[in-house]
C-alpha cells in the first residue's frame, strides 16, 4: 500500500502526480488474463485531494496522510490493484479502498479489478460495501469488480461457456472405441464416446486425446475436428460446446478408469450405430454422421493448423478445412 501525503485544499484539486517502474518486473505485476495489458505503474507521492471517500465525519483534515492502493492501470482507461499488496488490516483495506475509488473517479477512470486472494478473504464484505460486485471466483481467489462511469458497465463478463470435448475413435476394422459411463444420468447404460471437458490452457485436440487415454488407456492422434454442437443452460445455467475430434487409435488394449467408466471396448460401428439411443436422438445421429463421413473421406473436417497472430506474437491453433483455400 502507497502513502500518499498532502494538503486537502478545495475538492477535485491534483498536485505533483509522479509515478515510478524502478526496481519492478513485469513477472510480478497481477494477472487478468492475456487480454488485459497493464501499464503506468503508480507508485510514489502522490498531493491529492479525495473528495466523499467517506461521511462527512470520517472527512481528513488538512494535513492528514492519505493511503492508496497500490494498483495498475490497464489499456482500457481501467485499474488492476495489486492483490499481493493489499493491506493486512481490515480497518486500513477499508481506508484505502475508499480513497483510492475517489481518487480515480477523479482521474475518470472506468473498470477497477479488485482480486482477492483466499487468504485475505475477510476483506471481501468491505469491498462489497463499497459497491464492488462479484465477478467470479477460482479456488484461491475471488475477483471482484467496480464500475466508474455513469453508463452501463463495459466490463467483459465471467466466463458464460464450459468447453467439452469428444473422442471418434475407429480402427481398420471399422470398430468404434466405446464407453459406458459410470453415472446415475440417462445415458448411463449406452455405449458412447469418450468424452470430457478441456483443462486450463489445454488445446481441444490434445483435450480429446487425453480424455480418451484417461477413460480408456488407448494411445491416439488428432485427424481433424468433425463437428461442434453448442447449446445453452447446462451446469450454472452456463452455455456449453462440444468439439468432436476424430482419433487415429496408436495402441489397442483397453484399460479403464475405473472411478468413472463402467466398461469400454472395440465395437462395430453397425452395432453401436444401431442403439435405440442414437436411432431416436437426431443430434446423436447427425453428429454420427458427420464422423462416418470423415472416416471415408466424403468430408474434409477442419485440420488444426498453428499459426502466430501479429497482435499479440502468441502461437495458437486455428481450425479450418484447407482444401479449396487458395493459398498466397
Amino acid at each position: 500500500m502507497c502513502k500518499r501525503t498532502g494538503n486537502l485544499l478545495k475538492e477535485g484539486t491534483v498536485l505533483n502526480w509522479k509515478t515510478s517502474t524502478a526496481g519492478l518486473k513485469s513477472s510480478a505485476l497481477p494477472s487478468l488474463g492475456d487480454s488485459y495489458v497493464r501499464k503506468n505503474i503508480t507508485i510514489g507521492i502522490i498531493h491529492v485531494v479525495s473528495p466523499d471517500i467517506s461521511s462527512p465525519s470520517h472527512s481528513p483534515s488538512p494535513g492528514f496522510e492519505v493511503e492508496f492502493l497500490d494498483a495498475f492501470d490497464d489499456e482500457y482507461d481501467g485499474v488492476i490493484i495489486d492483490p499481493n499488496r493489499l493491506p493486512s488490516s481490515a480497518k486500513a483495506f477499508a481506508s484505502a479502498l475508499r480513497a483510492s475509488l475517489s481518487n480515480w473517479k477523479l482521474k475518470e477512470r472506468k473498470g477497477i479489478w479488485l482480486k482477492i486472494l483466499l487468504e485475505q478473504a475477510d476483506l471481501v464484505p468491505i469491498a462489497i460495501q463499497e459497491g464492488f460486485e462479484y465477478h467470479h471466483a477460482e479456488p484461491g481467489y475471488v475477483m471482484l469488480t467496480y464500475w466508474i462511469p455513469d453508463y452501463p458497465c463495459m466490463l467483459p463478463t465471467s466466463p458464460s461457456h464450459q468447453i467439452g470435448v469428444g473422442g471418434f475413435v475407429i480402427n481398420d476394422k471399422r470398430e468404434v472405441l466405446a464407453v459406458k459411463e459410470k453415472c446415475p444420468c440417462s445415458c448411463s447404460n449406452v455405449w458412447k464416446m469418450p468424452t470430457g471437458y478441456i483443462n486450463k490452457s489445454e488445446d481441444i485436440f490434445y483435450g480429446a486425446i487425453r480424455e480418451v487415454k484417461e477413460e480408456t488407456g488407448v494411445d491416439t492422434s488428432f485427424l481433424k475436428m468433425v463437428a461442434f454442437r453448442h447449446a445453452h443452460l447446462f451446469a450454472f445455467d452456463k452455455s456449453d460446446i462440444l468439439f468432436m475430434c476424430m482419433l487415429r487409435p496408436l495402441s489397442y488394449e483397453i484399460t479403464i478408469d475405473e472411478k468413472e467408466i463402467q466398461a469400454a471396448m472395440w465395437m462395430p460401428l453397425d452395432e453401436f450405430l444401431g442403439q435405440p439411443f442414437y436411432e431416436e436422438d437426431h443430434m446423436s445421429k447427425k453428429l454420427f454422421e458427420a464422423c462416418i463421413a470423415a472416416y471415408e473421406d466424403h468430408y474434409n473436417g477442419f485440420i488444426a493448423h498453428q499459426l502466430t497472430s501479429k497482435l499479440d506474437g502468441i502461437s495458437s491453433y486455428l481450425y479450418y478445412d484447407n482444401s479449396s483455400i487458395t493459398h498466397r
